[in-house]
């Protein structure tokens, strides 16, 4: 049996997690409707000049914030040529060993999102060209999904650790 505080950690992680990706997924209707915005204003020969660098900053907000989510959905990329014919405990076994290098990416990732985004709110960064937008609000936005990246992978981990021990979460 696994001890109760790492079931409920698996559980809100993936609630969690599965609540924002829900959330981000909306996301795609505004970005939708600054590219809509963008096409009409310049069909009418008035182009705005902020409509592509919002649009950039939705989509990576999207991807940053539903990319926990994507990993709890299985939609990432996986070599599959010899995973499929593995058994459950085999599987379990190779995702528990593997999962620490895709989190040292995350920490590592991490450590440089939390090093920039101190830097855009301390000095103001904005990003060069006409528009010249903020680039805290984007920064902190990849910061949260590296962070919530960071947790799937820990539930992940203590899932594939209980299907080793027999048991599952």
């Amino acid at each position: 049996m696994m001890p109760r505080f790492l079931v409920a950690y698996v559980r809100l992680v993936e609630r969690l997690n599965y609540g924002v990706g829900r959330l981000a997924m909306y996301s795609l209707f505004a970005l939708m409707g600054v590219l809509m915005v963008g096409a009409v204003a310049r069909f009418g020969f008035q182009p705005q000049i902020w409509t592509d660098e919002m649009a950039q900053f939705i989509l990576m907000g999207y991807f940053m914030l539903g990319g926990a989510y994507a990993l709890q959905l299985g939609s990432a990329v996986r070599m599959d040529l010899l995973y499929e014919r593995w058994s459950d405990r085999t599987r379990a076994a190779v995702d528990a060993v593997t999962i620490f290098a895709l989190l040292f990416y995350l920490v590592v990732l991490l450590w440089g999102g939390i090093e920039s985004t101190q830097y855009a709110l301390e000095y103001g960064e904005r990003r060069r060209g006409l528009w010249r937008p903020y680039m805290a609000p984007i920064k902190i936005a990849m910061v949260v999904g590296i962070v919530l990246m960071i947790l799937q992978c820990t539930a992940f981990l203590i899932r594939d650790i209980a299907r080793l021990r027999g048991k599952d979460i």
